[in-house]
């Protein structure tokens, strides 16, 4: 008979990462105020452990050491333990990244920290094996090493954790009193040509391994080549997008991107998958599809969505946050191939041509098996095998969906189902924008439900929350869940035409602005003002992963400006842009969604108008091409809201037509009911 699993505090919780350590034997406590009154009462120092579901190293950190019996009685008998979901508090984790990327050079995860009871840190790092090995204590050395200094010199630890978070404090206050400057060209111009020397001219992408996908720097260069007519740039997108999609971090079954790749060829991924990533990626494809008219990117984009519809989509319409890396506690097996397996599946003809396009062979190219990747072109590839285009793409097709029903019987990756609201965000605006460019119905009704989904499910009193998951939303929302959420409004207004969608962006930009602006230095804070008081209150301006909030705060706001034309909207944005400008110039590519808004706010910005039946060829026209500087009002057949968007006021339909009108430099020309003449308006022809 099978004993009964004991479990901890964290069984209680929502957080699948939590959940995953629920039964370990660590006496483990969430972030909450019952942890830091049991370390004060007991006088203990706090572990904090912060990680996330789709992380590979914090399972094995998870396996070697908190499944451990001894490792668990050394921590509960000297420490108060605190687990963390990176995704649901990144706040916290930003106070303690930040202490030790200063104190140690460099971060990640898992990220374990030391921490008096008042939430000081004085000791940390990042994973700990369970023996000394890599040049590392051991995680049980660690443990009792740091126990016996507070207990038997207390006294320098707390000083040593005064003069650190002094330290954190003076180096939060830089980053969030920046100085300012003026916004130019000029600026766009040197980041440019940053890009240009740090572009990897073989592989694409930026730098060497481990590589990472970047979305937004490859927004801005298709912007920048948009507007500066600057061929070099949309080279260098092109050639990253190409090179990622054919290499092994882009799943050639099944669709979607995986985080990162350990080389520098994009070939070897950590095998996660992320909401964020695959939600910019997929629109940075649509618009080099926009920009090329070349089908390989927007089969790229769709597959990339439908990959999100059919495994990352709840069914009541919020997105899920990631997948992991792992199946069956193994890296990358659910992934992997064998020639011996795609012989059996396919046989040995196909098999033979499949196996050669997608670089399979008996050595392997990742632990003795294989990631499907592209080392050649189509034609390149049925020159070699002496066999038709055709014929060679339907034999590739043919394998692919046998290969990829096989699959679908392996044990899948652990699935985060929790529903986070700034990658919703991300999310919506690229379902939004590919329902117009694909001119897919269904991609909007996903859209649609996803925005209706976060309002009904994600607000508290008219507050955004962070997290739904079991049908339970929870913490404070922080500026990315604002400036995110209200961006896929927008663009949902913007394909749909409902007002309801932009009413409620400019409620919650009101929202934002009272809640977050800091009136004394400018920028907006990570956490709102009604937020748990933690050890700093800081600011982000860099684009990682992901647009900091406010990068894409000040992108918002600039739509919104235009969109409702209310000039206030646009002072808080270029407020923000000026502060990012000095550190843009230091290092460009940690801010590429900053140098995408900047590349809107110094563009002319057109302002389009159409009246008429939903689905008309004038609205088709506008999504035909790339054109990143513009706002899009469609107001159906009649122009009812004119008073909450100026835009409409005394415009109506020519003849009973659907009829477009576009603005640009406070000028407007004069209105058209034909896509050419639309089209020789938008682009000057």
């Amino acid at each position: 008979m099978n004993k009964p699993r004991l479990t901890n505090r964290l069984i209680n919780e929502t957080s699948p990462y939590l959940l995953q350590h629920a039964y370990n034997p660590v006496d483990w406590f969430a972030w909450n105020d019952e942890a830091f009154e049991k370390a004060r009462r007991e006088d203990k120092p706090i572990l904090i452990s912060i990680g996330y579901s789709a992380c590979h190293w914090c399972h094995v950190m998870e396996h070697e050491s908190f499944e451990d019996a001894e490792t668990a009685r050394i921590m509960n008998e000297n420490f108060v333990s605190i687990k963390v979901d990176l995704e649901e508090r990144p706040d916290v984790d930003q106070i303690y990244m930040t202490f030790v990327q200063m104190t140690s050079g460099h971060g990640g995860y898992p990220l374990n920290v030391f921490l008096t009871p008042d939430k000081k840190p004085f000791f940390g790092g990042t994973y700990f094996p369970p023996v000394s090995r890599y040049n590392m204590p051991s995680f049980q050395r660690i443990l009792t090493s740091v126990a016996e200094a507070y207990r038997e010199r207390k006294d320098e630890v707390l000083h040593s954790a005064n003069e650190i978070l002094g330290e954190i404090r003076r180096h939060v206050s830089e980053n969030t009193t920046a100085a300012s400057e003026n916004l130019t060209l000029e600026q766009l111009d040197y980041s440019y040509k940053s890009f240009v020397k740090t572009f990897d001219a073989v592989n694409g992408g930026f730098g060497g391994a481990p590589k990472f996908p970047p979305p937004m720097s490859l927004e801005f260069l298709l912007r920048y080549y948009k507007r500066a007519n600057e061929k070099n740039a949309l080279d260098m997108v092109e050639k990253t997008c190409r090179k990622m999609a054919n290499g092994g971090i882009y799943d050639q079954l099944g669709g979607g991107f995986h985080r990162y790749t350990v080389d520098a060829i994009w070939l070897v991924p950590h095998f996660e998958k992320m909401l964020y990533d695959n939600a910019q990626l997929a629109r940075i494809y649509l618009h080099v599809f926009q920009v090329t008219k070349d089908k390989f990117y927007k089969r790229v984009a769709v597959e990339t969505f439908e990959y999100i519809k059919m495994e990352m989509l709840d069914e009541s319409g919020g997105f899920y946050t990631a997948q992991d890396a792992d199946s069956e506690g193994v890296e990358g097996k659910f992934f992997v191939w064998t020639p011996e397996e795609i012989d059996a599946i396919l046989g040995e003809s196909d098999a033979q041509i499949f196996n050669f396009y997608f670089d399979v062979s008996k050595h392997g190219n990742f632990e003795e098996k294989n990631i499907l990747n592209v080392k050649n072109s189509l034609p390149e590839a049925a020159e070699v095998l002496k066999i038709s285009e055709n014929e060679l793409y339907e034999i590739l097709e043919r394998g692919r969906k046998k290969l990829f029903t096989e699959r679908k019987k392996r044990i899948k990756p652990f699935r985060d189902e929790k529903v986070l609201t700034a990658w919703n965000g991300l999310m919506l605006a690229a379902f939004s924008e590919a329902s117009a460019i694909l001119d897919k119905k269904e991609y909007l009704e996903i859209a649609k439900r996803n925005a209706d989904f976060i309002l009904e499910n994600l607000t508290k009193d008219g507050y955004l929350l962070r997290t739904f998951k079991d049908g339970q939303a929870k913490l404070n929302a922080y500026l990315e869940d604002y400036a995110n959420f209200m961006d896929g409004l927008v663009e949902l207004f913007q394909v749909s035409g409902e007002i309801k969608y932009l009413k409620e962006a400019k409620r919650l930009a009101d929202l934002m602005i009272t809640e977050f602006w800091d009136a004394d230095g400018g920028g907006f804070f990570f956490t709102g003002n009604n937020h748990e008081e933690l050890l700093v209150r800081s600011k982000d301006y860099y684009d990682n992963a992901t647009p900091s909030g406010n990068s894409a705060a000040a992108d918002v706001l600039l739509k919104l400006s235009h969109l409702v034309a209310e000039e206030k909207y646009e002072r808080f944005a270029t407020t923000v842009l000026q502060q990012i400008a000095p550190q843009i110039r230091r290092y460009p590519q940690a801010f590429g969604r900053a140098l995408s808004t900047l590349e809107f706010y110094l563009d002319t910005i057109k302002e389009i108008v159409i009246l008429g039946e939903k689905g008309n060829e004038l609205e088709r026209e506008i999504w035909r091409e790339f054109l990143p500087n513009k706002v899009v009002v469609l107001a159906g057949k009649t122009n009812e809201a004119a008073d909450f968007i100026p835009l409409f006021e005394d415009r109506n339909m020519i003849d009973g037509k659907p009829t477009a009108y576009i603005c640009e430099n406070f000028t407007c020309q004069k209105p058209v009911v034909t896509a050419e003449d639309l089209k020789q308006q938008l682009f000057n022809e």
